[in-house]
Parts: C-alpha cells; structure tokens; sequence
C-alpha cells in the first residue's frame, strides 16, 4: 500500500498500471509534457528500469507527475529518457510547486530514499513557462551536476546558414538528391550502426526492433526524413515531434552521402520548408559527452552551420540526507 506524502494537502502515490489512463491524459493537457512521458513509450524498455513514477494529488484532482525509476537509493527522473522532470498543467503556481517538493521529499525519506538525479524540462518543450520547479530545486540546495548542450533554430525568425552548408546543399541538388519521409528503418539502421561505430565505437540507443515498435506506437510523433539518389538511401534523420518542437533523435550518413552533401538536403528540406511554420524550434540534440564534460567541436560546428545555437540540458542533484 502506498505511504501517502506528509504534505497537509497534497498526497503522492506510486504510478500504478490501472492509473494508465490518467497518467497519459495528464500528460496530453500539461503544459512541459512530451510524448516521451507517455507511458506506452516509457515502458517499451521497462525490464531495464525499476519504475518508480510518482502522481501529486491535491485532494482528489492531479496537479503533477514525475516520471522516474530506482537506482538504489537514488530516485533518477528518468533513466531511461533524454529529460524527465516533473510534469505540471497551466494551473501550477509556485506555492503549490514548493508544497509539491516538500510533500515529495517527505515520501521519499519515508521510503528510505537519499537523494534525487532531477533531469528537468528545457524551456524549449514548455507550452507556456513552467519554471517552478527550477525556483523549488533552488531552495531545496539542489546542485547542478551535468550540463549538456543541444543546439537549436528558433525557426519564427529568419535562418542564417553558413557558406560551408550552402555550398554541400548545392552539391546535393546537383547531384539530383531527393529528400523524402521513409518508413525503411532497416536501411536506415545498418547506415546508422556502421556510422555510429566507425566513429564513436558505440550503437544507438534503440535497436531496430524498439525503433520500429516506438514509430508503430507514435506514427504522430516518430518520423524517418531520408535522402535519396534514384532509390539508394544515402543519409537519415529521425525525427521526434512535439508540440512546439522538431528533434533530431538520430542523424546519419553513409560516405557516398557525405560526399554528396546527403544531410545538408535533409536539413535544409526540414528548417527551411517542412517545419518552417509549423514548429517553434528545430532541435539537433547534444553535442557533449562525459556527462558533459566533453564538447565534441566537430560536431557542434556542424549543427551551428544551420544558424542553430545553444540549449542546456540540466541535470541537479538533491540531496535528501
């Protein structure tokens, strides 16, 4: 049975399978929520995670969810996804965040729980502002403890490329590179396996089968952008959508398309037509490694080529003993 928060008003409950529903309808009207919160995507690798999801109730309405797992004593918001901080709705105010935080401490140490690896929201994913969580890990002591950078286009204002990609997206039209949205996800794994091995020694994330599951479940959400000469898939880029933004989940070319400016053609289809319009931001990811630590300059000064400039990622630690 659960242990409900000592908070006088607010009550915290452990996620269960029959608040499904709830959680995901919660998540649908909030105003930081990303599809990633969905329990659906969450669970897809839940035998790696002990799930340990938290519900804020005040009284008998929802005001808050937190999607976390266990990692001993650590709570970790979450594990197995990029962000994963507490996820509110457009009646939170910051008094009822700071009564949240205390209600959720209070569980916490009742259940013998020593600290919390709080990965919050970026700005960018908040439908109107949502930073009072930001305000309660401040006065909790909260420490910032990994910082990485995304990079960014703000695509309501006017695009600056940089010469460099202008001349490889030129080099693509002239070699007669279609870009086009593709459902071939094993093409587009064996290119992005290779590319990821040669140059980082690493896999991605997800396999095959767990991409394909993901874009089955959220065909809304999960798209594959490819880049084509005739029928040969030369480069890809997964794309997550949310409301107000378009993230690049994976980004990958063969040495024929790097050759040919393969990339340049799908980024310049995706800022300049396909979203322009459509989304507030269009967001390459990380370039940092090591826990932040490490900036992958290469990298960087690709996505900066498309005008995109920096986001932070932030992890904070709270220390409950």
């Amino acid at each position: 049975m659960d242990k409900p928060g000592l908070s006088k008003d607010i009550v915290v409950e452990r996620y269960r399978r029959e608040k499904k529903e709830e959680w995901d309808r919660f998540v649908s009207n909030s105003k930081n929520g990303h599809f990633l919160f969905y329990r659906d995507y969450m669970e897809y690798h839940s035998d790696r995670f002990v799930d340990y999801s938290l519900m804020f109730y005040e009284g008998n309405r929802l005001i808050g969810l937190l999607p976390a797992n266990l990692e001993g004593n650590t709570l970790v918001s979450h594990g197995g996804l990029t962000f994963g901080g507490l996820v509110t709705n457009a009646k939170m105010k910051v008094s009822r965040m700071l009564r949240l935080f205390d209600a959720m401490i209070a569980y916490l140490k009742n259940d013998h729980i020593e600290r919390i690896i709080y990965k919050r929201v970026p700005y960018i994913y908040h439908v109107i502002p949502s930073d009072e969580d930001l305000y309660a890990l401040f006065l909790k002591g909260a420490r910032l403890i990994r910082r990485d950078i995304s990079s960014t286009i703000y695509l309501l204002e006017k695009v600056q490329f940089q010469e460099m990609r202008k001349r490889s997206f030129k080099k693509a039209m002239a070699a007669n590179l279609e870009v086009k949205v593709s459902t071939d996800f094993e093409t587009y794994w064996k290119i992005l396996e290779e590319n990821l091995l040669e140059r980082h020694g690493i896999r991605p994330v997800h396999s095959l089968e767990e991409i394909r599951y993901l874009h089955n479940k959220f065909f809304n959400n999960i798209f594959l952008f490819a880049s084509y000469q005739k029928r040969e898939m030369l480069a890809g880029v997964v794309i997550y959508e949310s409301k107000n933004v378009a993230h690049a989940q994976y980004i990958a070319s063969n040495k024929k398309g790097r050759d040919l400016g393969a990339l340049d053609a799908i980024f310049f289809f995706l800022i300049n037509d396909y979203y322009k319009g459509k989304k507030r931001y269009f967001d390459f990811g990380i370039s940092t490694e090591r826990n932040g630590l490490f900036l992958n300059k290469g990298l960087i000064f690709f996505k900066e080529g498309f005008g995109a400039r920096a986001v932070a990622y932030d992890f904070y630690e709270v220390r409950l003993t």
